[in-house]
């Protein structure tokens, strides 16, 4: 079966950076509460080389996912990388247990995780290093300093956020190039509407975590279910195509444990709906 992801529109994060914007996101590769090893890390090796062989070439980790196991598993299956393919990683949140999180921007511990990222995805460069969050005990030029220290030695090639506001935005790009940012969104929840608009505007790369509809939108029978009957898609390939179709700079990374699911996610890059129906869909949403 060939299924193509770059049947989506590329976009080229900070200008040169290629992909195709139907991405994969590994966070759900790794254990339960994005804790500890997956019970078949095999299948997550062949999930992420089949993403690969479909077409995916913007791949989302973190250091946190595990913590460690995300980009040990992607180093495993995918390096050396074929031309093309892109990894992005994240740092600057401690784990502490299963679904227990806490920010940690010092200066010291973001320099040792980016040589550790580098380590696990067997890399000399991280082709896009995203701060996970701001630490409200760390100013963020000390953090985003440190970064663009590692980013003139080549270890970093661009930089991004993860969610953030827009005038934290902002200020972090008074330190560094800010070339993507990472929020919660999706067409049921689009609080970071502003932060999407502000992206559009200034060509960053938006990327949706949580992309795929939830609660009354993907019920039986709601507008979304309707219309993906009527093309023979399914709810969430249809949110998905909803956020390629919303702006060009969306770069959704719907993340997978299987295969089966991963090509479900990616032919949702063919669904196609007609400007009317998208206004029907997202006058549903805000009802």
């Amino acid at each position: 079966m060939s299924v193509a992801a770059n049947s989506s529109k590329t976009f080229k994060i900070g200008g040169d950076l290629e992909v195709n914007r139907l991405g994969f996101g590994a966070m759900r590769i790794v254990g339960e509460g994005v804790w500890g090893w997956p019970k078949d890390p095999d299948n997550a090796k062949l999930v992420l080389k089949r993403a690969v062989e479909l077409g995916v070439t913007f791949i989302d980790t973190s250091d946190a996912y595990g913590p460690a196991v995300s980009e040990v598993l992607i180093g495993e299956a995918l390096a050396p990388y074929k031309p093309g393919v892109v990894i992005a990683t994240k740092g600057g949140l401690t784990r502490q247990g299963p679904a227990k999180w806490l920010p940690v921007g010092r200066p010291e511990y973001l320099i040792q995780q980016v040589e550790m990222s580098l380590r696990y995805l067997k890399t000399d460069r991280i082709e896009l290093w995203q701060l996970h969050r701001i630490d409200p005990k760390t100013p963020v030029e000390e953090s985003l300093g440190a970064i663009k220290d590692l980013q003139t030695q080549g270890k970093i090639r661009h930089v991004g956020l993860s969610e953030v506001k827009v005038p934290e935005i902002e200020q972090a790009r008074k330190v560094i190039d800010i070339v993507s940012v990472q929020n919660k969104y999706n067409l049921s929840d689009r609080a970071h509407e502003d932060v999407l608009e502000y992206c559009t505007k200034n060509s960053i790369a938006f990327i949706p975590w949580f992309p795929v509809a939830a609660g009354k939108l993907a019920q039986p029978g709601g507008v979304l279910d309707e219309a993906a009957k009527k093309h023979g898609a399914t709810v969430s390939q249809l949110s998905l195509a909803w956020l390629l179709h919303h702006s060009a700079v969306i770069l959704p990374i719907p993340g997978t444990s299987s295969v089966e699911h991963l090509e479900e996610n990616v032919k949702a890059a063919e669904v196609e709906l007609s400007d009317d129906e998208w206004s029907q869909i997202e006058a549903a949403a805000k009802s």
